[in-house]
C-alpha cells in the first residue's frame, strides 16, 4: 500500500493522510476539520475506488471558502493517482 500525505489549502483541516492499494483508498485521517464530519467521510470512503472518491467529492464547499475537507481529499487523491 502506497501512502500519502497532502496539506490542505483553504479548510480548517490542516493535513489529509491517506493510503493506496491499487485503485482503492484506505486509512483516511484529517488532522483538524469538524472531527464528526471528517470521520464519517473516512468511515465511509474505506475500500472505495480512488476515482469515484474524487467524482463524489471534487467541487464541494463549505461556505464561501471555495473549497472544503471533502473537496481538498479529492484533490489529494487526484494528485496521488496522478503519480502513482
Amino acid at each position: 500500500m502506497q501512502h500519502y500525505k497532502y496539506t490542505t489549502q483553504g479548510t480548517c483541516s490542516r493535513q489529509i493522510t491517506f493510503g493506496l492499494e491499487g485503485e482503492k483508498i484506505y486509512d483516511v485521517k484529517f488532522s483538524g476539520g469538524c472531527p464528526g464530519n471528517t470521520l464519517a467521510i473516512s468511515k465511509l470512503l474505506e475500500g472505495m475506488e480512488a476515482k469515484r472518491v474524487i467524482e463524489i467529492l471534487k467541487g464541494n464547499q463549505c461556505g464561501v471558502r471555495g473549497t472544503s475537507c471533502a473537496d481538498q481529499l479529492a484533490i489529494a487523491v487526484e494528485k496521488a493517482l496522478d503519480d502513482h
